[in-house]
Order: C-alpha cells, then sequence, then structure tokens
C-alpha cells in the first residue's frame, strides 16, 4: 500500500529485499488465499519458472509462490493452470475455518477483497500492511469498504533500506462500533 492508502501490486517500491521478506513469508507459510483477479495477476510468476530474470530475489520468489499451496475463490473460473492452486466455490469463512483446523502454519490472504471480507467478518489473527514511501494519487483503497471500526496493537514493524516498512498489527478485545 501507498503512503495515500492506494492497494495495488503493479505499483510501489520494490527491490530485492522486499522480494526477499515475501518469499520468506510464503516459504513458512502453508496457503495463501486469493481472489480470481488477484491470482491471475500473480500467475506472471510462473513466467519466471522457465525463463528466469536477471534478479535472483525475483527467481526465488517465484519458486516460493509456485510451491505454497494457492486456494481462489471464484465463481467464473474454470482452471487454474497452476498444479498448487485449487479453485474453491465456497463461502471464504467456511473455507478458512476448514483449513485453521487442518494445519498450524499461517494462512496468508493476498487479496484486497478477501481481506475486506475477513476483517468485516473478525477473522484475521494478524495483519501486516507493508507501506510503500510513495504517494500514488488514483487506484484503489484497501480500507474504502470496512464495515466497523477495528482498533489494531502494534506488535512489530519492520524497515527495509528502500524505506518500505512492514507494520505487523493483532486487533484488539475493544468494542468496534458502528459507523
Amino acid at each position: 500500500m501507498t503512503l495515500d492508502g492506494v492497494c495495488d501490486h503493479t505499483v510501489g517500491v520494490v527491490d530485492e529485499k522486499l522480494h526477499q521478506h515475501y518469499s520468506d513469508l510464503i516459504n513458512s507459510a502453508g496457503v495463501i488465499l486469493y481472489g480470481r483477479t488477484t491470482f491471475e495477476l500473480m500467475k506472471f510468476w510462473q513466467t519466471l519458472l522457465t525463463n528466469p530474470s536477471e534478479q535472483k530475489s525475483m527467481n526465488d520468489f517465484a519458486v516460493s509462490i509456485d510451491k505454497i499451496k494457492k486456494v481462489v475463490f471464484s465463481n467464473t473460473l474454470k482452471d487454474t493452470g497452476w498444479d498448487t492452486a485449487e479453485i474453491v466455490k465456497r463461502p471464504l469463512e467456511e473455507k478458512l475455518l476448514e483449513l485453521k483446523k487442518q494445519s498450524r502454519q499461517d494462512i496468508l490472504v493476498g487479496s484486497r477483497s478477501l481481506i475486506i471480507q475477513l476483517l468485516n467478518s473478525h477473522l484475521i489473527d494478524e495483519f501486516q500492511i507493508c507501506i510503500h514511501p510513495m504517494i500514488e494519487g488514483k487506484g484503489l483503497h484497501l480500507f474504502e469498504e470496512i464495515e466497523e471500526r477495528i482498533i489494531f496493537k502494534l506488535i512489530k514493524t519492520k524497515t527495509l533500506p528502500s524505506g518500505v516498512t512492514i507494520f505487523y498489527y493483532e486487533p484488539t478485545e475493544e468494542k468496534t462500533t458502528n459507523r
């Protein structure tokens, strides 16, 4: 996300350290959840498996994203084109609770629409937000569809040499109020 709240996988300050951070995160997780749109954007990384980049960190990220189990929520997608991806038509909350019972590994959420749904359902255990030191000026804002106030406690930060900062939050037990 940019300083002005724009959430877009195609903008940001992307470098070796950012790719390494997300490779490490993905390598330690059990599954990542995607909506159709973001999943289709992530298919770019498949191309680096057969035609590697000159940047090792990009190639490493491609391997990481290829290996992790991907659950794609879509009513229109017929085939993922990825051996490690499955299409799910069940409700997000139902599938998430099933996944939580099956594994103790982290479940990552990689799509804005799914993040919004899970925040509104109070099903986020930890929230990581990566802030890029830039103002985009246009685009989709991450938190536009939040239904009620959610209060978080900052538990950790990580700042990369590029100025990108990752904030780690947990929801608090404080009551939320409808707006």
